[in-house]
């Protein structure tokens, strides 16, 4: 059984909850700091940052009479439409609110709100360890309002939602997924009931918005074993709704004594596998996302048993779809997944034979993410046998130490040829052509097969035989 903290009064020794006390106090309204602070507390996690104080009555006015008694005058940022007022107390951000409860008709993402009891607002919370709050009340300061034994949960690491599971995942869908996040963050077992429940009701994730669905998936993307998670998503159903391009990855087929590995599960090992080595969340997206090509390109050849040609191509193509889809940033971040896609087996073939030219290649191709790329391809190592991931290891560092060697000495990572374009038009009086840029690509290839090193003199030699094998005279 997990040992909590249960210094109730310690949770609370900070100036922030003296000065909220305080305005309480003033405007005689019942206050309790409640949610994720307080189950953090308990498990000794890292203090978040943020901080929900939920009032019985009025929280804009409660933020509102906090900020009146800090000393530096904080602006209190007020969201009418919800009742809740944010301020920020040094590092920490506390949103108050006014204890509610909500109700939902069958196709709405928003519920109905009317003024509540703390037991009401304890009640529309999402699991009984996120119930949980603690009075700053002077008659009960630093006392623990439990009422679904929140406690015990946390201590037997068990999700379980205050009422009923359909009610409370039927009501905001979402919480499906926050189960799901809080399953894989804290390595606890969603209750049963609970379980069965998200299976039931996971179609109804379709009317939650993109945006929140993403901030979900980021947080089990973060976790130390999105596998968990990743795991919950596909075995309650919701993954078909959110991902279906990784759920088609899922089974092996198996024809004339010949089947191929399950890509889902072998996705699922590299994302750990790369979790292991970074928390950089877009290289584990791209992990995430490296073989979903592999659906759509699957065939079975009669001389080589099951292929999968393309499927990086395919796959990044794919990226770009599920990124407008999830509304998710079509910015540079997906330029980085889709690079990372399109390369993840670059590496693997190059270590079969470690030419400088394709050397050069990579490393250019590549650029600022080449590290990224080769981390990556390590991840991708997810053989059972021991002897087999040993070589490919090592056929890796190989590559690594190549690399290193080719870029120490011909600086061609991000490189610009010697010789530009509007050098080109100038030497032989050109005006914007197709010529050009076949010069300065010509110059490029030269450079990186290593028929001429990165120098001027050498590239401008090479360009002068260029045009005149392509009739150009100076």
């Amino acid at each position: 059984m997990l040992q909590l903290n249960t210094d109730f009064k310690k949770a609370i020794s900070q100036p922030a909850f003296d000065y909220i006390a305080q305005a309480a106090e003033a405007l005689q309204l019942e206050t309790y700091v409640i949610g994720g602070y307080v189950r953090d507390f308990l498990l000794e996690r890292e203090k978040p940052k943020d901080i929900d104080v939920v009032a019985v009555g009025s929280g804009i006015d409660l933020a509102n009479k906090v900020a009146d008694l800090l000393p530096f005058k904080p602006k209190v940022q007020v969201f009418k439409t919800y009742g809740t007022a944010m301020l920020k107390f040094k590092d920490l951000e506390i949103e108050f609110v006014g204890a509610r409860k909500e109700s939902y008709v069958e196709h709405s993402r928003n519920p109905m709100i009317d003024s509540g009891s703390l037991k009401d607002d304890q009640n529309r919370r999402d699991f009984t360890i996120n119930a949980m709050a603690i009075s700053l009340n002077a008659s009960d300061y630093g006392t623990l309002i439990d009422p679904f034994d929140g406690i015990t949960d946390l201590q037997n690491k068990v999700i379980r939602t205050p009422l009923d599971p359909d009610i409370t995942f039927s009501d905001d869908p979402l919480r499906m997924m926050r189960a799901i996040r809080f399953s894989s963050q804290l390595g606890f077992e969603i209750e049963a009931k609970s379980l069965e429940s998200i299976t039931t009701n996971a179609k109804r994730i379709q009317i939650v918005s993109k945006e929140r669905v993403v901030d979900e998936l980021h947080k089990i993307m973060l976790s130390d074993k999105p596998s968990i998670g990743l795991k919950l998503l596909f075995q309650t159903g919701l993954l078909p709704f959110i991902l279906p391009e990784l759920s088609e990855l899922q089974g092996v087929e198996q024809i004339k004594g010949q089947k191929h590995k399950d890509n889902f599960y072998h996705t699922l090992q590299v994302v750990d596998n790369i979790a292991e080595k970074t928390d950089k969340l877009w290289l584990r997206w791209s992990a995430l996302l490296h073989d979903i090509g592999k659906a759509p390109t699957k065939k079975f050849d009669k001389k080589l048993g099951w292929t999968f040609h393309g499927h990086e191509f395919v796959g990044s193509k794919m990226v770009k779809k599920i990124f407008i889809r999830l509304k998710m940033p079509l910015n540079e971040k997906l330029k980085y997944v889709q690079k990372i896609v399109m390369m993840s087996s670059r590496p693997v073939i190059l270590a079969e034979n470690v030419t400088d030219s394709a050397v050069r290649r990579l490393i250019f191709d590549a650029g600022d993410d080449l590290d990224d790329l080769m981390t990556h391809c390590e991840a991708d190592i997810t053989t059972k046998n021991k002897a087999k991931e040993k070589q490919y290891l090592n056929n890796f560092s190989l590559v690594r130490q190549k690399i290193k060697e080719v870029e120490e000495r011909d600086h061609v990572r991000n490189f610009q040829p010697p010789i530009s374009g509007e050098l080109i038009m100038e030497i032989f009086n050109l005006q914007p052509c197709r010529e050009i840029g076949t010069i300065k690509d010509a110059i490029k290839e030269a450079i990186l097969e290593g028929e001429i090193t990165n120098d001027y003199d050498e590239a401008y030699n090479f360009m002068l035989k260029k045009a005149a094998a392509i009739g150009l005279k100076k």
